[in-house]
C-alpha cells in the first residue's frame, strides 16, 4: 500500500478512512505518471485537539485545521505556476518516504456539512490537496493556487467526484 495510516481518532475508521486516502494518494500519483510501488506516505488520522497541537509546533498558528503535510524533500517550483521537481525513486528497493499528512476528523465533517456535501467526497479532496503538497505543489502564490485547484479538480473528476472549486 501507498498510504500507512494510524489512527488517533476511531471515527475515522467508520468512515472507512483508510480506503478513502489510499484511493486519493493512488488516484494523484496515477494521475502525474508516478509509480506508487516506488513509494509511501504516513497519514494521521486524528482530532481538532491533535492537529491544533501540530500546526502550532510546526505552524506557530495554535488552531485546528483540516489537514496539515510535512514533505519528505523540498519540491516546489521557483516560480509561480511552476511544476515542481518529480521525485526520486530509490535504486535500493525499498519504496521513497514522500512525507506525511495528519488529517482532522472535526474540522472535515464541520466543512463538509457547512458546504453540503459528503465527508468522503470533502476527506477525498483533502488526501488529494495533500499528497500534492507533498509533491512539492502549493496555493500561496496564485499562478501556484490555480495549478493545484486545477489538477485537484481534475483527479477528482477521474474518481467521479465534483469540482470542489465549482460548486
Amino acid at each position: 500500500m501507498l498510504t500507512d495510516t494510524i489512527f488517533e481518532d476511531d471515527r475515522w475508521q467508520v468512515l472507512g478512512f483508510e480506503v478513502l486516502a489510499e484511493a486519493a494518494a493512488q488516484a494523484t500519483l496515477a494521475h502525474l505518471e508516478i509509480d506508487a510501488a516506488d513509494f509511501e506516505i504516513a497519514v494521521l488520522a486524528c482530532d481538532d485537539a491533535r492537529i491544533a497541537e501540530l500546526n502550532a509546533d510546526f505552524r506557530d498558528k495554535p488552531t485546528a485545521t483540516n489537514v496539515l503535510s510535512w514533505p519528505s524533500e523540498e519540491r516546489g517550483a521557483q516560480e509561480d505556476g511552476g511544476v515542481p521537481e518529480r521525485p526520486e525513486v530509490s535504486f535500493e528497493g525499498m519504496p521513497e518516504e514522500l512525507g506525511d499528512i495528519a488529517i482532522s476528523y472535526d474540522t472535515c465533517l464541520r466543512e463538509a456539512e457547512a458546504a453540503g456535501k459528503p465527508v468522503a467526497d470533502h476527506v477525498t479532496h483533502l488526501m488529494v490537496h495533500g499528497v500534492l503538497h507533498l509533491l512539492g505543489y502549493d496555493h500561496i502564490r496564485d499562478l501556484d493556487a490555480t495549478l493545484m485547484e486545477g489538477i485537484e479538480s481534475v483527479i477528482l473528476g477521474k474518481m467521479g467526484l465534483p469540482d470542489p472549486y465549482r460548486e
